[in-house]
């Protein structure tokens, strides 16, 4: 194989590529990208048996051929070399591949390619495009609750379904919890999205879609299968397996009955929970309590150790002599993804889950655990 490419392209895929391989390998194969030369394109892919990403990038092939070279080392070198430089990639020995830029000369051990796994994409029933903000909104409203108990492994990632909605009629809904809070957001359902089975997508494989998103602009190709899901986006493709598992009703969790409304400023009760929550103790959870009373909330924080802490903010809430207590992390981290100026709480009681909205938003809401304080 002999190819030379301009050095930001290929920085460019190895940075996408790259990410998926993990740096402890049980076999040696996975610690590698695969790097196949044709026509005029170098196509890089990388795969940690769960995920494979592929990307093409435009290249002068003076011998086609494949490869495969250690993926972390090649992105360093290549990210080390000079902006705009000239790469070229020789390895003709077989063993060895010689990178060469400018003065600068490496030489690479290969691997054969041949026992580079496959994750095969099998048959997929349904297909769609989404935006790119859309889908990169349905991801920042959610992925925060996805859980990292391995017991549960059901709940270890994002679930996306088609749903009809009373509201706004056919949506593609995400939700994750991780059974202390729950995130649920909706965008309209695609075309072809209807009739689309529930799935689970792995928390790894979100941050890795979140990543592309980042930068991106236009439309993501969606195709799900049964054990599978693949996202294209421009020249990138990213391939996935699913969670296989049951994920819970969340609909039985989701308060229908709460009555007591609270409008509260986002800005002044965000910072208001940080600086009480300084004395907290992650002994106690991280716990603050909320106390209404003629209009006025109180926000305090009791650590035996430390001290108390208490402050309080003015608020629009019909009752009086309520309270409730709140892992404060929790409530910080549900504030952060409210986007109007207001925030909305709907109470029952203190031992009974509280529900957490933008103010006239509908499209995504919030259910926060109480604790006992």
């Amino acid at each position: 194989m002999k190819v030379t490419l301009e050095r930001n392209h290929l920085l460019k895929s190895l940075s996408h590529v790259h990410r998926v391989v993990e740096r402890r390998n049980t076999y040696p194969i996975l610690a590698n990208v695969l790097l196949k030369a044709s026509e005029d394109r170098l196509e890089l892919r990388a795969t940690d048996l769960d995920i494979e990403v592929t990307e093409s990038v435009p290249a002068m092939v003076s011998t086609p051929g494949t490869t495969t070279v250690p993926a972390h080392t090649l992105y360093e070198i290549v990210r080390k070399l000079s902006d705009g430089a000239e790469v070229r990639l020789d390895t003709e020995g077989g063993e060895q591949m010689l990178l060469t830029s400018g003065r600068s000369r490496f030489h690479l051990a290969c691997l054969t390619p041949d026992s580079f796994p496959d994750l095969k994409s099998g048959n997929f029933a349904h297909t769609f495009s989404i935006p790119v903000g859309e889908l990169r909104e349905l991801i920042e409203r959610t992925q925060f609750a996805i859980s990292n108990e391995e017991t549960r492994y059901y709940l270890n990632g994002i679930f996306f379904h088609a749903i009809e909605s009373s509201r706004d009629g056919m949506v593609l809904r995400a939700v994750a919890t991780d059974g202390h809070r729950l995130a649920r957001a909706d965008t309209d359902a695609p075309e072809g999205s209807a009739g689309m089975p529930g799935i689970i997508v792995p928390k790894k494989t979100v941050g890795e879609v979140q990543k592309l998103l980042d930068s991106a602009e236009g439309e993501v190709a969606v195709e799900v299968s049964e054990t599978k899901i693949r996202f294209t986006l421009g020249p990138v493709v990213l391939l996935s397996k699913l969670i296989e598992g049951t994920f819970p009703d969340y609909e039985r969790v989701t308060p229908k009955n709460n009555d007591k409304r609270m409008s509260v400023d986002r800005q002044s009760f965000a910072t208001a929970v940080d600086r009480v929550s300084t004395i907290a103790s992650d002994r106690g959870g991280k716990a603050v309590k909320l106390s209404a009373h003629s209009g006025q909330l109180e926000l305090s924080v009791t650590n035996p150790d430390h001290g108390t802490a208490s402050e309080e903010l003015a608020v629009e809430f019909e009752t009086d002599g309520f309270e409730i207590g709140f892992n404060a992390r929790y409530l910080l981290d549900i504030i952060a993804q409210i986007r109007s100026d207001e925030a909305e709480f709907m109470f029952n009681d203190a031992g009974s889950p509280t529900l957490v909205q933008d103010t006239g938003e509908t499209r995504a809401l919030y259910v926060l655990m109480p604790m006992r304080v």
